[in-house]
């Protein structure tokens, strides 16, 4: 489901099952998880925080990317795609960042396609993942 700057979707199925199929799909979509940040675990370690899991993956995909910072050098600054899996209400949340929305600010229809692509990929790994 898109919601504004998201695509989301919910889940029965265990967090820690999700986070690993999400990592599965990124992969099967010719994504890599750059970066992983548990911020449940930051929370509580910088803060004395306590919440239920959350954890980010930062996910590329070394081609679109490519072409992407072909066009728009500074597009850097606005990788990689996150994708935010977290616990509310005893079910699992799957949110990715809606491409198209956060390319938008650029202002460089020459992204367009690219980040159609992305959306797309992003749209079938958190339909697989919120499809129980």
């Amino acid at each position: 489901m898109r919601e504004g700057y998201v695509i989301s979707g919910r889940t029965a199925l265990p967090f820690e099952e999700v986070v690993k199929r999400a990592r599965a799909l990124l992969a099967e979509a010719g994504y890599g998880v750059l970066c992983e940040i548990d911020v449940a675990a930051k929370l509580k370690e910088r803060l004395g925080v306590e919440r239920e899991p959350y954890v980010i993956l930062g996910a590329c995909n070394p081609p679109l990317a490519s072409e992407a910072l072909g066009v728009e050098p500074d597009l850097g600054a606005l990788l990689p795609c996150n994708l935010a899996v977290y616990r509310r209400d005893g079910r699992t949340v799957v949110a990715a960042v809606e491409p198209e929305v956060m390319l938008s600010v650029v202002g460089n229809e020459r992204l367009d396609a690219i980040a159609r692509r992305v959306r797309e990929d992003f749209e079938r790994v958190v339909g697989e993942l919120a499809g129980d």
